[in-house]
């Protein structure tokens, strides 16, 4: 039986709010590592649906072992809460910097280092459920011994408490956390509050309840976690130099987080430069012309005074569009501001693009391209898809056939949708599902591929900075409501690339990617 403490320095009342408020900001930072972990592995490994489920299924089996085994730690409950918080706030806080760093370090080592990431990923989210799990069993001991109460109601208000703080945690990640701190030290501010919420807790109400040699040890870990999270924190800003050095080169010029995306530019000149987007090559300035001539040129045969853009924020692909005689306007939707304005500051990058932002026929509308088609304000001779490659979850809808029938909407009649699909020849089934999904939208289709370096090739351990060697072609297909005109040895020699019939490689009968049921994997 549980027995309330007669040694409380306040009163029951205050005492039952400060542990409910102790169960508050813990569960804010438990969900704060959940989502961390899910963010990070989603920008590192990619697949966000997939590491999400990892995560998650991991951490809550892992909750329902680690409750199980705080059942040991009830007779000290006081020391073991404090044990559990302090440790909590090591493997969290550091969770992210251990996770990048096996990233950027490992990958080069074999295969078997290769999914090191993977692995991390899971142990990390099993020793955070294993704590998580344990907190609540001890926090019912010591809230009963406040003040007993019948069962049902301290768990009840155990786990409201507890929901709330998730609430607020996870508010808080994504709108105060990652913009303002990042991911890095993001995790480990929040490992430092969880700490001292655990600590203070412990000793400011149940300090009487200690030995002297649990007393000790406590404050120990309390402060070598801190003093661990705080020289982490200081050094934060050079691991980060070091570790995007590792994964991206030695010739990092910008790093910058957006609301969307990390954005990463390598190389001094526009010939040499690589535009990464959340670590995967989307430029390379030594063959990106044969990509954006081959995305662009065969769409603008015919009338082209109104072309839309959709993504392209760089500005490359309206470089191109611009080169053709008869274009009056010109209007790029990209959600992110960050690259649009990278794209019009940096010199290299601005060089490349030709400083196509100053051109008064070039406007650009900052929105998700998908929402943005729902209601737009007229029609287009010319539809440019330049989106990321369809394997990666965040840019599957832009290749559904909910999004292909609105872009067909905007089409005047006789107008062309040029779409870049991914690879031909290593993931055939992804490129035909897109050209699949085209007809699905009921547009005739007319598949092409030309050779070059794939945007869309992951940066890090085991390949070069810059994506070379990378056996892949890029695959496009050009649409419209009436089969288009595709005269490969005549695009080839309009164009100067090596622009070829795709035909050959087709896989049939695949089902067309939908909203609600998504057929790419990454």
């Amino acid at each position: 039986m549980i027995e309330p403490s007669t040694q409380l320095p306040v009163t029951p009342r205050t005492g039952r709010i400060l542990v409910l408020a102790g169960v508050f900001i813990c569960a804010a930072c438990g969900l704060v590592y959940e989502l961390e972990l899910v963010a990070l592995a989603s920008y590192l490994i990619g697949d966000s649906v997939t590491q999400a489920s990892v995560v998650l299924s991991v951490m809550v089996f892992a909750m329902g072992i680690g409750s199980l085994l705080a059942k040991r730690l009830r007779c000290r409950a006081a020391a073991g809460f404090g044990l559990v918080e302090a440790a909590l706030a090591l493997v969290g806080g550091l969770s992210a910097m251990a996770l990048y760093a096996a990233f950027a370090w490992t990958g080069d080592r074999g295969e078997v280092w290769a999914s090191g990431s993977r692995y991390l990923l899971v142990a990390f989210s099993l020793a955070i459920g294993l704590l998580i799990g344990a907190e609540v069993p001890l926090l019912m001991v010591l809230i009963q011994r406040i003040r007993r109460q019948d069962p049902s109601g301290a768990v009840a208000d155990l786990f409201a408490a507890d929901y709330v703080g998730a609430l607020v945690g996870g508010l808080a990640f994504p709108f105060l956390l990652l913009p303002l701190l990042g991911q890095l030290s993001g995790a480990l501010i929040t490992g430092a509050v969880n700490v001292l919420a655990g600590g203070a807790l412990v000793f400011g109400l149940f300090g009487r309840d200690l030995s002297v040699r649990g007393r000790w040890a406590l404050l120990v870990a309390n402060v070598t976690v801190l003093g661990v999270l705080a020289a982490a924190a200081v050094l934060v800003g050079d691991f980060e130099a070091a570790a995007r050095r590792a994964v991206y080169g030695k010739d990092v010029r910008v790093a910058v987080q957006t609301d969307v995306q990390e954005v990463v530019l390598t190389g001094g000149r526009s010939d040499s430069l690589d535009l990464y987007l959340d670590g995967r090559l989307r430029v390379s300035g030594r063959d990106e012309h044969r990509y954006h001539r081959a995305l662009v040129g065969p769409a603008m045969n015919g009338g082209h005074a109104r072309v839309l853009i959709l993504g392209g924020g760089d500005g490359l692909a309206a470089r191109e569009v611009l080169r053709h005689s008869g274009v009056r306007r010109v209007d790029v939707v990209e959600i992110d501001p960050g690259v649009v304005e990278l794209a019009r500051s940096d010199p290299a990058l601005s060089e490349l693009n030709e400083h196509v932002y100053r051109d008064p026929r070039v406007r650009v509308v900052h929105a998700d391209a998908f929402r943005w088609l729902r209601s737009p304000p007229r029609t287009y001779d010319v539809v440019i898809s330049d989106m990321p490659d369809p394997g990666i979850t965040a840019s599957t809808k832009f290749y559904s056939q909910e999004f292909y029938g609105l872009a067909r909407r905007v089409l005047a009649p006789g107008g062309r949708l040029a779409v870049h699909a991914g690879p031909v020849g290593a993931e055939p089934r992804v490129y035909w599902t897109v050209e699949a999904t085209l007809r699905a939208a009921g547009l005739r289709t007319e598949p092409y591929r030309v050779g070059g370096r794939l945007p869309g090739v992951t940066a890090g351990p085991g390949r070069t900075a810059d994506g070379a060697a990378v056996p892949r072609d890029w695959g496009f297909v050009l649409a419209a409501d009436s089969r288009p005109d595709l005269d490969p040895p005549r695009t080839a020699a309009l164009l100067g690339v090596g622009v070829a019939s795709a035909e050959r490689t087709r896989v049939r009968g695949l089902t067309p990617s939908t909203l609600v049921h998504p057929r790419y994997a990454n």
